[in-house]
């Protein structure tokens, strides 16, 4: 049986989730969606289109790049959203592990690997099927929403 409290920051979290879905106009541009998991996890997808190719059949980088930091953002923010908190991206460090093929579909798991009070660190990947496109760490500022 789940607590009132986790139900209560899932419901918290849910919130300032669908609210940055709705201005996030570049994800939505982009064809990006997510759904949270739970407070610092996070799932995206992003279909992949021929306008985001670099090469013939093969997504740009870039591209994935976009999706890496949408995914660790997202992941970031859902881990805080209960405490009235927002973040921002300090850095993240992407590693590309194999090409991303047009008419795929990219799917991305973020966790929070260490929650501070000022930052924390997340961890992403992002995969097609059981093969992964590309792996990165991220740390994030937390401040106060206010």
């Amino acid at each position: 049986m789940l607590s009132p409290d986790y139900l209560r920051t899932m419901d918290t979290a849910k919130r300032i989730i669908e609210q940055y879905k709705a201005s996030n106009r570049f994800g939505d541009f982009l064809g990006m969606d997510f759904t949270l998991v739970a407070p610092g996890q996070v799932n995206y997808s992003l279909p992949l289109k021929p306008e985001f190719e670099a090469l013939p059949g093969t997504t740009h980088g870039g591209l994935i790049a976009a999706l890496m930091d949408g995914l660790l953002g997202v992941t970031a923010l859902s881990a805080v959203a209960d405490a009235g908190c927002l973040v921002s991206t300090v850095e993240f460090k992407i590693n590309y592990l194999n090409p991303a093929k047009t008419g795929s579909i990219l799917e991305g798991k973020g966790q929070v690997i260490r929650q501070g009070k000022r930052l924390q660190v997340v961890e992403g990947e992002i995969k097609v099927g059981d093969l992964i496109i590309a792996k990165a760490m991220g740390t994030f500022n937390v401040y106060p929403a206010r």
